[in-house]
């Protein structure tokens, strides 16, 4: 029973869960590791990792725990230590498939946070590769490495392609449902960036005000800041400057008193 809610509030319908019941294996401290990063608890989903890490796991365990400690420094801004856990999970993935994709588009995210691109794009190269010949992949992975495929090409400047691959990403989260429902939620806030990038301000704005009540909804906190940054670029049609200006803060704070510490680059 624990396993099923942790499963869920990590990968499944319920992201918003908490608080979560306690994990009794390594898997059960990465799941919840996982579902507390999602609701920016990093505090929270830190203290999972520790614990995890003091059992010494090696393969697709340890691996997904480097990549998922990679992934909070990366929300936050620190890319340059995201990568160096990336590079502990892809030396621990070995021939596990999954870990070896996660870490493979952890790695290029930090690369496109570091403004790498060209870097970026032979990661991505890579883990499409991989994963192509992977049989019975998570969804998940396709989906991600659509976000950063859509993420490198905003950096590049290239609005149609971001969303192309933001549109995909949205596809494959719907398809999941009602399974990785942070990722749907994720893959519109992606698309409304993407949609943002290519100049399509209206369907942007309109997509992001309808995140921001799933955000509310499921308790995706970093979703929600993100959002509010976004808008306070375009406008929202549903909240007014000031009120997006108070979920910005609000939300930014939330993390902070939760145990994130955002980077100042």
């Amino acid at each position: 029973m624990t396993s099923t809610v942790l499963a869920a509030a990590a990968f499944g319908a319920d992201p918003g869960r908490w608080p979560l019941p306690p994990a009794r294996d390594a898997e059960g401290l990465l799941l919840r590791a996982v579902a507390a990063g999602g609701q920016g608890r990093y505090g929270s989903a830190r203290s999972d990792l520790a614990e995890l890490l003091r059992l010494q796991p090696t393969g697709r365990v340890g691996a997904l725990a480097m990549s998922t400690r990679a992934s909070f420094h990366r929300q936050l801004g620190w890319h340059a230590v995201a990568r160096r856990w990336d590079g502990r999970a892809i030396a621990l993935a070995g021939r596990d498939p999954e870990a070896a994709v996660d870490a493979l588009i952890g790695l290029a995210a930090d690369a496109l946070g570091l403004a790498r691109l060209a870097a970026s794009a032979a990661l991505l190269q890579r883990a499409t590769a991989l994963l192509e010949a992977t049989e019975a992949a998570p969804p998940r992975l396709a989906i991600r490495l659509a976000w950063v495929n859509s993420e490198l090409a905003m950096a590049a400047r290239d609005g149609p392609d971001a969303l192309n691959h933001a549109r995909r990403a949205a596809e494959l989260a719907q398809m999941a449902l009602p399974a990785l429902r942070r990722h749907r939620v994720k893959s519109d806030v992606v698309l409304a960036a993407a949609l943002c990038s290519a100049g399509d301000l209206v369907r942007s704005r309109e997509l992001a005000d309808a995140a921001l009540v799933d955000v509310e909804t499921f308790g995706l906190v970093p979703l929600g800041w993100a959002l509010a940054c976004l808008l306070s670029g375009i406008g929202s049609a549903a909240h007014s400057p000031a009120e997006v200006a108070r979920i910005r803060d609000r939300t930014a704070a939330f993390v902070t008193r939760h145990g994130g510490r955002w980077s100042s680059r």
